[in-house]
């Protein structure tokens, strides 16, 4: 089994979740498992695509978290920047100090 040693997390408007965890699911050697997070957010680069959000300055986000190798991480990256090319989609990688289950 691959070391576990980075937690990907990607960030994009909500209109985009079904997108990524599409991406996530056809890639299961990439990506085991993911943790899936609604909540809000803003940035000077976003798109406000409603007028509600506009208003509010925020808008609607899903946050992708999934534990994994960091080569996977990156191969998983760089597919998503060829076929979800989106500055709407933020990512960063975290190092993982430990990874298991509780039984």
């Amino acid at each position: 089994m691959k070391e576990m040693n980075c937690c990907l997390t990607l960030v994009c408007h909500r209109s985009l979740e079904e997108r990524l965890v599409d991406h996530l699911l056809e890639h299961p050697d990439w990506a085991i498992s993911f943790v899936l997070t609604r909540n809000e957010g803003g940035s000077r680069k976003e798109i406000l695509p409603s007028m509600l959000e506009q208003v509010r300055g925020r808008s609607q986000r899903v946050q992708i978290d999934t534990v994994m190798n960091i080569d996977d991480a990156r191969a998983l990256i760089v597919h998503l920047k060829i076929e979800e090319a989106n500055p709407e989609i933020a990512y960063w990688i975290t190092p993982v100090i430990e990874y298991g289950r509780l039984a």
